[in-house]
């Protein structure tokens, strides 16, 4: 693995900065299961990170909050489950960097519209011919 977790080209946070848990991974699985601790918890505390600009950890606190964190017990290997942890918490960095894309604002078509009012008018019509049938409807 290398030493680094490269988010994208603005964005590259040092491996030391991951904080690792390992446990033992639920379910079924005899003994190795139950003695090996290959389920991993990467978690990354965004306030202290280094490779973060002010702008990068503002939005991800904002978005994630003090940290982000991520866990994986796909595996029986910890070593593939820590890669596969680091993967998914760098899309998850990069999720998060990502700027939403301004909304154009467009009209309704009038064919679109025209069809909305042409069923509200059959939707009120078959309300209203529930209703108590009147004196001159004998």
């Amino acid at each position: 693995m290398a030493d680094e977790l490269w988010i994208d080209d603005d964005c590259v946070i040092d491996l030391a900065d991951v904080d690792w848990r390992f446990s033992t991974s639920g379910g079924p699985g005899g003994q190795h299961a139950n003695r090996s601790r290959t389920r991993v918890e990467a978690t990354i505390d965004l306030a202290a990170a280094r490779g973060l600009s002010d702008d990068q950890r503002r939005r991800l606190t904002n978005r994630f909050g003090e940290s982000a964190s991520v866990s994986v017990d796909e595996t029986r290997s910890q070593t593939r489950n820590r890669q596969i942890a680091l993967d998914r918490l760098a899309a998850l960095l990069r999720q998060g960097l990502a700027r939403p894309e301004k909304r154009r604002p467009t009209r309704r078509t009038e064919a679109s519209r025209q069809r909305r009012l042409e069923s509200k008018r059959k939707r009120g019509e078959l309300k209203r011919s529930r209703g108590r049938p009147r004196s001159d409807d004998y």
